[in-house]
């Protein structure tokens, strides 16, 4: 078992097969859920040595995550938006994965604030609605995401390098001054609805369908002054994709059977996920010292896993390596193997 880097403990595995009475053994890896490497909490995986036959996921393979940079940027701007209205920016998200991430650069975004407003020659600047950033609350609002933490912080030696230097300074961008956690999720959704107080609010569950972002979605949706910022996939049916959908027309969307107007301002940033992108799929069987002669595609939309299979036609023929590539498909419970 090799760490995938996509969560804490995540693994991907090979298996080395002796078939009897057989010359050549053969090696199968497993990808399962692969890591990005952009996500700065855990080391991005390291491809095997080899796999004869490798199984990969295939989740994002029509998809590159934007530059960290511009991320954390457009970030800092929703978060300005909604706060310089003196309004609340609510980010549904699961509990693990995604809130650490999301976690992360919001402490880094509030360090480097508070230092530069420590520098004299800053303050003159003001270009943007003076906050006070340093004491903005980031409220959690999961118990399990809480739980989640805490694991994270217990298993701090195997981050990755850049947060194992931000912990060597002093910083810790899972537990920090500004984030906290509530009791009532209900008394917390009243008082902000209620208060002009800034505040972002990270709550289960990441599409809305459940959990305690619906009491928040309920409170604030219909006031402007408050941000809906989605940094996940909405999937078909959700109120997620229908706040998504007909916010940005004024729409409404239905919560335990009653609907509610959207008037909020709704934002996405989809680029924030700690699973490999194309290109992380990519550099995982690229990287390896003896290419796989077969691969299986699995783990994703009928669309995306075709383009994978362009994707790494393309780089075998590039590299003059032949390859078997397989899609296997389960129509009326009878297994298909589709070869490329």
């Amino acid at each position: 078992m090799q760490r995938a880097g996509h969560i804490l403990g995540s693994a991907y595995v090979e298996f080395d097969v002796n078939y009897w009475a057989a010359t050549e053994n053969k090696r199968i890896v497993f990808s399962g859920d692969l890591g990005a490497p952009h996500v700065p909490i855990l080391p991005a995986p390291c491809s095997p040595y080899k796999a004869d036959i490798l199984v990969t996921e295939s989740t994002y393979g029509d998809l590159l995550h934007e530059d960290r940079r511009a991320r954390r940027q457009r970030l800092k701007q929703v978060v300005q938006h909604a706060l310089s209205n003196q309004g609340t920016v609510l980010i549904p998200a699961f509990s693990i994965g995604r809130t650490q991430e999301l976690l992360y650069e919001l402490e880094g975004i509030i360090h480097r604030r508070a230092e530069a407003a420590r520098k004299p020659s800053c303050a003159s600047k003001g270009k943007e609605t003076p906050l006070d950033w340093s004491n903005l609350p980031i409220i959690l609002d999961s118990p399990l995401a809480s739980r989640f933490i805490e694991v994270y912080c217990e298993l701090d030696r195997f981050w990755g390098a850049e947060a194992q230097l931000r912990l060597k300074k002093g910083c810790n961008p899972l537990s920090f001054r500004n984030l906290l956690t509530v009791d009532s999720h209900l008394a917390m959704a009243n008082r902000l609805a209620q208060t002009a107080q800034p505040a972002i609010v990270i709550a289960t569950n990441g599409m809305c369908s459940s959990g305690h972002i619906v009491n928040y979605l309920k409170a604030m949706l219909a006031d402007p002054r408050h941000d809906v910022l989605f940094v996940g996939y909405q999937a078909e049916g959700t109120p997620g994709r229908q706040i998504q959908r007909f916010g940005p027309r004024g729409g409404y969307v239905e919560l335990d059977g009653r609907r509610y107007d959207i008037r909020a301002q709704v934002n996405g940033m989809g680029s924030y996920s700690v699973r490999a992108d194309q290109q992380g799929l990519v550099r995982f069987v690229s990287r390896m010292k003896g290419w796989s002669s077969v691969i299986r595609i699995v783990h994703g939309d009928t669309h995306i896993k075709a383009r994978m299979v362009l994707v790494l036609k393309e780089l075998y023929e590039v590299e003059g390596r032949l390859v078997d590539l397989v899609v296997p498909v389960l129509p009326l419970l009878r297994l298909i193997m589709v070869r490329v």
